[in-house]
């Protein structure tokens, strides 16, 4: 009997495609994904490690002031409105300075520790007792004093309070305003009005009135200051309006230069070490890349920026323009680029415009309803976000319309969506259902 060898045994050729993730490929995808000022922390670092290379950055204040006026990069206008000085430095300065050297100041300034950035503090008066070893009036008068503090509602436990002492403190507020947060706030929050009317013998007025008061006041009194420094916002893109014609152009800043020592690569060639040789042509090589890869960071940023532009010329030319539909597959078919490209692209970087500084993500916004308008064109989210704004402004407040009227509103204009997608739309713009938004006069 003949046995068989190598049973089972084959010759088999397989063509498998792969793409290798090189480290330089890994390095552009990162060079891409950086904002500006990930970049060029990035290059500095590069400029450290390699000594072919040196980096040169647009100085900021030089291209404000060589700038023409309007959109032209002027930073300044970015920064946050923070306070330069600490909720805690501002109200350690007035106890200071109102209140004498005393035991109850010395509690005063121990509680001052326990308020947050939010103003609120976080210890009741038991906790304060036990932590300090001071009896319980002594406590209240020192929790007493620093409620009396700027700003008005600052050391308070909870929301309730917060609201009573910025009432309290308010010589213009309705007269029944504080009482009716001492003792109705769970109703007055749940609308339950007519209850607040009976127990308190008030009118629906004087309640709609009571609650329009406390919408004006603060939740956080402490959220005016801030310890951290101001951030600033780079543009990578600039977008002017001339004589109806949108122009963009790419920032200085968003623009680093690297630099190849060539006088120094050549000095190290000289030298009669292969080693040493190796070493400068990596070198030169990384240089190579580095040159490359921000170009095509700069290309493909800014040819995203054209078409965001000329997708939602409207918005640029007219102010108050609604964004058209703008996904990123819709950029990447139209720029041949993969999709995850493009992500990177909008993620982080910033465009300076005449309407704003917005980031290149905020003029993408997905189509709504399932049928086209008249036009051809679909909605965007956003547009259909303004709509129902409008449409909630120009109601009766006496009689609000429902989410569902505001539906079959829309599908009048052939926007149709649900009254879900409705309700999701408003709350996503802070307004409230229709029986919260019910008027009394």
């Amino acid at each position: 009997m003949a046995v068989k060898q190598n049973l089972g045994q084959s010759q088999q050729q397989k063509q498998i495609q792969k793409l290798a993730m090189t480290q330089s490929l890994q390095q552009s995808i990162q060079i891409l994904q950086y904002n500006v000022e990930e970049l060029q922390s990035f290059l500095k670092q590069k400029e450290l490690e390699n000594p072919l290379i040196t980096v040169s950055v647009a100085d900021r204040s030089t291209s404000q002031s060589s700038s023409q006026s309007g959109t032209q990069e002027n930073f300044l206008e970015q920064v946050a409105g923070t306070s330069d000085q600490s909720l805690f430095d501002y109200l350690l300065e007035q106890v200071h300075l109102t209140m004498r050297e005393t035991p109850l100041r010395g509690l005063v300034l121990f509680l001052l520790d326990y308020v947050d950035q939010n103003g609120y503090l976080g210890l009741t008066n038991q906790e304060v007792e036990d932590k300090t070893g001071a009896d319980s009036v002594a406590v209240l008068d020192a929790i007493t004093l620093l409620q009396q503090l700027d700003p008005p509602g600052v050391g308070a436990r909870d929301l309730r309070e917060c609201l009573m002492l910025q009432t309290e403190n308010d010589s213009q507020s309705p007269a029944m305003a504080y009482l009716v947060l001492e003792e109705m706030f769970n109703q007055l929050v749940d609308r339950k009005w007519d209850v607040i009317c009976r127990k308190l013998d008030l009118t629906m007025k004087d309640v709609q009135e009571i609650f329009d008061y406390i919408r004006t006041l603060t939740p956080t009194p402490g959220a005016a200051f801030n310890t951290e420094a101001p951030a600033y916002v780079i543009p990578d893109l600039i977008v002017e309006v001339e004589n109806n014609q949108i122009h963009i152009t790419q920032s200085k800043s968003a623009k680093p230069q690297v630099h190849f020592q060539k006088r120094y690569f050549n000095q190290l060639l000289t030298q009669e070490s292969q080693e040493v040789t190796d070493y400068v042509n990596e070198k030169k090589r990384e240089f190579e890349w580095i040159s490359k890869s921000l170009q095509q960071r700069e290309d493909t940023i800014l040819r995203v920026g054209r078409v965001i532009v000329e997708v939602q010329e409207d918005y640029f030319l007219h102010p108050g323009s609604d964004l058209k539909p703008l996904m990123l597959k819709d950029v990447a078919r139209k720029l041949h680029l993969h999709e995850s490209t493009i992500s990177r692209s909008v993620n982080g970087k910033y465009m300076i415009t005449p309407n704003g500084t917005f980031e290149l993500k905020h003029f993408f916004s997905n189509a709504v309803g399932n049928d086209e308008t008249s036009d051809g064109i679909q909605e965007s989210a956003d547009s259909v976000k303004s709509k129902i704004k409008k449409i909630i402004n120009a109601e009766d407040k006496t009689k609000p319309i429902s989410d569902a009227k505001i539906a079959l509103t829309l599908s009048k204009d052939e926007i149709n969506i649900s009254r879900r997608t409705v309700a999701k739309y408003r709350e996503s713009l802070g307004i409230a259902s229709s029986s919260k938004r019910k008027r009394f006069g």
